[in-house]
């Protein structure tokens, strides 16, 4: 369980930076507009996973001698992908309306592919998926509802740290998986 929430605390940063990025845009922020933000978000951190975890359960046998490396494997990628875009990020979004709704579909479906590889990652280690999605999806909600108002509040000070932060928690929960499995 604990486990399973670290996971989802570092899923929802990269969600997390494009609420705050999205609260910094929006010009009289509502509930509304956090409402939406977040709801959208939340939904597709709860979704990918399921889906890959769905597409990863059928091969659970095969892979089962490797599988902690795999799951080591697709948490250290997305984790340092994760630290390098927090370090290399190009601000597109400063730009974008977050509430335009092929928008808002797209930043929430791109903040939520690193979700679908770790629901791949969880199906290997058999760790039944609807708990943990809901759990992602309910975190991403409420951390991403917040961080649309700390990005009126506070602006973009944190927005690269929160990322960084997420980005370093899912490489740590990959070595405990690896280093579990091993010893």
């Amino acid at each position: 369980m604990l486990t399973t929430l670290f996971i989802a605390v570092g899923l929802a940063m990269d969600a997390v930076a494009v609420s705050i990025s999205s609260g910094l845009n929006l010009k009289g922020l509502r509930v509304s507009y956090a409402l939406r933000i977040a709801a959208a978000f939340g939904l597709a951190q709860a979704v990918m996973p399921i889906i890959g975890w769905s597409a990863g359960y059928g091969m659970g046998d095969a892979i089962a001698g490797f599988d902690h490396w795999v799951a080591f494997g697709l948490l250290t990628i997305v984790g340092g992908r994760m630290l390098w875009e927090a370090h290399n990020q190009d601000k597109v979004e400063r730009r974008l309306d977050p509430l335009h709704p092929p928008c808002l579909l797209l930043l929430a479906i791109a903040t939520s592919l690193d979700a679908l590889a770790v629901g791949l990652g969880l199906s290997f280690l058999r760790v039944p998926i609807l708990h943990a999605a809901m759990l992602i999806g309910a975190i991403t909600f409420t951390l991403s509802f917040l961080g649309v108002f700390a990005g009126d509040r506070i602006g973009r000070h944190f927005e690269n740290r929160a990322e960084m932060l997420g980005g370093v928690v899912l490489i740590a929960i990959g070595v405990k998986i690896l280093v579990e499995h091993l010893v």
